[in-house]
């Protein structure tokens, strides 16, 4: 899937030489310099794409899979699959590309400045950036809040505490993480988050074989139900989830972590990523779906599905198991897209020439980290629709930044022939992205305001 560019042969002596006259290097900013510190390798590149796009987000694609039906489901896992590797390939070879000329991208923004202009990386790219970010922040602590309340129904079944109770206590976790000063330091949490994926997709996994093949399994039907209407929006909707739970937002500033020179270490990092999501979304989505049929819509997460309706369809202690791996890589997932952030509110109230841990910029960096996470963890609290959630960020921001940005950036820096494959190609991804996108966002606020009339603000469901 690695698309190769026509001025790959190149000499890089002579472009370093040529960019060197062209566009010396700028000085960074305090962002840049403290948050995005380019230290790691293309091994941590791969823990922080993993804990990024392979999160817990994976446990609604059952529930995609039961609004799209066994072939539609599985085609559309893996079309998203290879053209999320190759769109994220793009991009890693756009930004390599510009490395060499001396001009390193370390943010979207800096990307749609410089390649598509000033106006594009200030009030289109950088905004919807950092909208959807936060607003998987504000997802993460809700999931959070949700597997903190799961945990507790496990040990105290007839407890009567609230989901907004669980989802502060989460948020506290958040605020203390949040206070991580950069995106390099995350590279051990990181690796953990790795192993935790793979721990509970294994565990719901075999979780759900057990529960098709038991007595305590629902009766399964695998039908597409409801009206043409229904359907439509349904499939819709459920394309919007498969697209963001393969989206990462922050494909420059985890580049922007590796440490010169970047040129083919983001490919390794992305191997080692897509490795570890062809052995967890699969299983998940499959395994899930066969067990629950249509009963998966019950739930927009399969974990709920296996505490079932009156009692658990599992051993308490396997699912308390699952729930506590699902919580704690939540945390990790949450500070990653917590970073974008963090480096904005840095570089607008730190000094990039004092010290990174002088008093001057320790004060604003907690208070400002704090506050963010704060407001956060009250959109949580208030809006607890996760489904529909991840359902609006994949529409209106993941579907543009991830499929359809890296198409254009790529052919407006190489300029591929247009009588070739891969102009045509890219463009074609793009133009049925953005219908997609379009379709997408009316699917998902339709089912968001569908289900606001069910539920009530700080709901506990």
């Amino acid at each position: 899937m690695e698309a190769l560019s026509p001025n790959s042969t190149v000499n890089a002596t002579t472009v370093f030489k040529e960019s060197e006259v062209l566009d010396p290097p700028k000085q960074l900013d305090a962002g840049a310099l403290f948050v995005l510190k380019s230290r790691g390798s293309w091994l941590h590149c791969g823990y922080h794409l993993s804990t990024s796009i392979v999160a817990p987000s994976l446990l609604s694609l059952p529930y995609a899979l039961a609004l799209l039906g066994w072939v539609a489901g599985v085609l559309c896992l893996i079309l998203l699959g290879l053209v999320t590797f190759y769109s994220y390939n793009l991009l890693s070879m756009v930004l390599d590309h510009h490395a060499q000329l001396g001009q390193r991208q370390l943010r979207f923004r800096d990307m749609a400045r410089d390649i598509l202009g000033p106006s594009w990386g200030k009030y289109v790219v950088g905004p919807l950036q950092i909208v959807i970010c936060y607003a998987a922040v504000v997802a993460g602590a809700l999931l959070g809040g949700q597997s903190l309340k799961f945990i507790y129904l496990l040990s105290v079944p007839n407890g009567t505490m609230k989901l907004y109770q669980f989802i502060i206590i989460f948020g506290v976790l958040l605020l203390i993480l949040a206070q991580i000063p950069s995106f390099h330091s995350l590279r051990h949490i990181n690796l953990v988050s790795l192993t935790l994926c793979l721990a509970y997709s294994t565990g719901v996994t075999v979780g759900s074989v057990y529960i098709g093949y038991s007595k305590n399994g629902d009766t399964r039907d695998y039908s597409v139900n409801g009206s043409a209407e229904n359907r439509v929006f349904g499939a819709v909707n459920a394309v919007s989830i498969i697209a963001t739970t393969y989206a990462c937002g922050i494909i420059p500033e985890i580049q922007a972590t590796i440490a010169p020179p970047v040129q083919g270490k983001m490919f390794k990092g992305l191997c080692v990523c897509y490795a570890v999501i062809a052995s967890t979304f699969f299983s998940v989505a499959i395994s899930g779906y066969w067990a629950f049929g249509n009963h998966a819509l019950e739930s927009s997460t399969v974990i709920s599905n296996l505490m079932g309706k009156e009692k658990p369809l599992l051993p308490t202690w396997f699912l308390l198991i699952i729930n506590v791996f699902t919580l704690l890589q939540i945390a990790a997932v949450t500070v990653v897209y917590l970073q974008p952030t963090n480096e904005v509110l840095e570089k607008k109230f730190a000094d990039p020439k004092m010290h990174q841990f002088c008093v001057r910029n320790v004060v604003p960096r907690f208070i400002f980290r704090s506050l963010s996470v704060i407001i956060a963890t009250v959109f949580a609290a208030m809006l607890p629709f996760f489904g529909d959630i991840m359902a609006i960020m994949g529409a209106f921001g993941f579907i543009p930044l991830d499929f359809i940005f890296p198409m254009v950036v790529y052919n407006v820096t190489f300029k591929p022939s247009k009588r070739g494959l891969v102009f045509w190609g890219n463009t074609l991804i793009a133009v049925v992205s953005g219908v997609l996108s379009a379709i997408g966002a009316i699917a998902s606020v339709r089912q968001t305001v569908l289900d606001a009339n069910e539920y009530r603000l700080f709901a506990n469901i």
